[in-house]
Order: structure tokens, then C-alpha cells, then sequence
């Protein structure tokens, strides 16, 4: 027996399952929870919720960001488990592996409504850790896919990210519209872990250019090269690019918000890079020396700190700096 659904879809009868089928449009959308209104999520979850998608959050450190979406019309949950009664799909945006498992497997955590789900994991996880828990899921109904992000809170806000999806086609045709909330660009990578896969690789080739730019700064100090002359020959060449320029943004101007990644998720990506190569029986001697730079970045207490700034922590365990000194008054403006 079918029943029609309070968001207008057809549900089986005793489950509260909106019965997902690609080939038809729904009259009304279906309903999002969102986990992770952090710096990236907050304007994510806007987005969603402006473009029309019922939404329920749960709060976990930023208050004022749920106040804010829940006075611009979402519903807040106060568990895991209650957002997944009041949600069709469920949104992840956590730091990694271990906080996308609480929020699934944990005592008051999704699986624990015992209801089928579509879960969207937009973290940057372990490749390996996201299979197997796919796996696990798949048996309760549950269905997990991976789609982490790439950019900037900036453009996470504007609706501009990049998204790197891992799942089925059936699946990744599910999830599309809801990525299209927020995202420009949607890239369906393969299966279930290769949207990881992806972006542990996007994130090694932009820590690998942070380390070696800081790395360069560094010599060119010793040598008595500053960042300003650096910038002129690199500016505008075929090695410039956004990235550079982002990263550059913090070392010339000092603007610590130009790329907002703290280095301790850079290092938490890094060693998720290792553990990928182990497994793969592979040498990555690149990987391992950007993952060290990053290491001593959060081992002399620097971790919180954005990634551009790995550029000083680089310079100053060789004892130069990168700062532009400050102009010694002139024996005429002191007489």
C-alpha cells in the first residue's frame, strides 16, 4: 500500500520512506539534514535552504550559524538520530574519518533511527574507511556516497564549489540536484571512495605547491631575495595560477582569511595520502616530505593556523623571515 508522503512523494506504507525513483520528477523536494555547520557547511546549508530544500541542522560548536539558518527557515535537531527521522537525504560535513563514523554509527548517531537514508559525504575522508562503511550500511538501507569539496568558504557561500562524487550512476543521480545547491562544478569520479581518492590527490598537489613555495621563500631569504622579488618573476608566468596568487595574497599582504585550511587538516589529508600509498604497496617520496612539512608546522604548535602561513613556520626553523621590516626613521626625521 502507498501512501502519499507530507513532502507530496509516494512512501510505503508503516516506513516513512520516500521511495527514491530517478525517472520521474517529484512535485516537492526532498527532505535534507545537514551535519557540519562549520565554515564550509554554514553557507553550504544556506544555499540549500535558499534554493527551495526543506533543511533540518544539527548545532555542534558554531551556534550563531544555526540561529541563522533556523531563522531563515530550517529546523534544528537535537541528535543525529533525530535529524535522521526528519530527513530523506543527510548532508555530512565533518573533518574526517572518525567524526563521519560518530555521526553515523555513534549511540544517538543516523543508522541509530533505523530507517533507510541517503547520506552525502561531503568530508575529505580516508578512501579505504568510506568503502567499508558503504558496505556496512548498504544492509540497513542505508546508502552512502562520497562527494567532498574543493575552494574556499567563499565560494561555498556563493554556491561556486567544486564537488568530486564517488557512487553509482543511479546514486550520483540522486545526489546532483542537491549538490547543485552549492556547487558549480560536480565531477562524478567512479564509485563509491574514488571521489576521496580524488581529493586526497587534489589536496596533495595544493600542499605539495604550499610547501614548495614556502620552501623556495625560504632559500630566497637566505640569499637575500625577498618575497617581493619573488613574486615579480613568478607573477604573471606560466607557474603562476590562483593558487599561487591565494597563497601569495598571505605572504605579501599579510591577509590570513586568503585561504582558509587550517594545517592540521592539511596534515590530517597528508597522512590519509600515506595510508592510501601503503595500501597500494606504492612509494610516494614526494607525499611523505610534503607531509613532514606540515608535520612540523603542527609540532611546533602552528596547526590551527592557515596553510599560507606554513610559509613562515618554514623560515623561521631556519632562522630567516619572510616579513617586510618595518622602515628605520632617517637621521634627518629624528634630528
Amino acid at each position: 500500500m502507498l501512501l502519499l508522503s507530507q513532502y507530496g512523494q509516494k512512501s510505503k506504507a508503516g516506513t516513512g520512506r520516500c521511495e527514491a525513483n530517478p525517472g520521474r520528477k517529484h512535485s516537492m523536494k526532498e527532505r535534507i539534514g545537514f551535519i557540519g555547520i562549520g565554515s564550509m557547511g554554514s553557507g553550504m546549508a544556506a544555499n540549500l535552504l535558499a534554493k527551495g530544500w526543506p533543511l533540518t541542522v544539527l548545532a555542534h560548536r558554531r551556534r550563531e550559524a544555526v540561529d541563522q539558518l533556523v531563522r531563515a527557515g530550517a529546523a534544528e535537531a537535537k541528535s543525529a538520530r533525530e535529524l535522521a527521522l526528519a530527513s530523506d537525504i543527510v548532508v555530512l560535513c565533518v573533518t574526517g574519518s572518525p567524526q563521519v563514523e560518530q555521526a553515523i554509527k555513534g549511540p544517538e548517531g543516523l543508522a541509530s533511527a533505523g530507517k533507510p537514508l541517503f547520506i552525502i559525504d561531503c568530508s575529505t575522508s580516508n578512501p579505504p574507511v568510506t568503502i567499508q562503511l558503504a558496505g556496512e550500511l548498504q544492509p540497513a538501507g542505508i546508502t552512502l556516497i562520497d562527494a567532498p569539496l574543493a575552494r574556499t568558504p567563499k565560494e561555498a557561500a556563493e554556491g561556486k564549489l567544486d564537488v568530486m562524487a564517488g557512487g553509482s550512476a543511479e546514486d550520483f543521480a540522486r545526489a546532483k540536484p542537491v549538490l547543485e545547491a552549492f556547487a558549480a562544478r560536480i565531477i562524478h569520479t567512479g564509485p563509491v571512495g574514488s571521489g576521496h581518492t580524488m581529493k586526497l590527490l587534489n589536496n596533495f598537489v595544493s600542499m605539495g605547491y604550499s610547501a614548495i613555495y614556502s620552501e623556495a621563500l625560504m632559500l630566497g631569504a637566505k640569499a637575500g631575495l625577498t618575497p617581493q622579488v619573488f613574486d615579480s618573476v613568478i607573477r604573471g608566468s606560466r607557474m603562476d595560477c590562483g593558487f599561487y596568487q591565494a597563497f601569495f595574497e598571505f605572504v605579501l599582504n599579510r591577509n590570513e582569511n586568503a585561504q582558509r585550511f587550517a594545517m592540521v587538516n592539511a596534515l590530517k589529508d597528508m597522512s590519509y595520502l600515506a595510508s592510501f600509498a601503503q595500501a597500494a604497496s606504492v612509494a610516494n617520496p614526494v607525499g611523505a616530505a610534503v607531509r613532514n612539512s606540515f608535520a612540523s608546522a603542527v609540532a611546533n604548535g602552528k596547526g590551527e593556523a592557515f596553510v599560507p602561513a606554513l610559509s613562515d613556520v618554514i623560515a623561521e626553523l631556519n632562522g630567516v623571515s619572510l616579513a617586510v621590516p618595518a622602515q628605520q626613521p632617517t637621521a634627518a626625521a629624528t634630528a
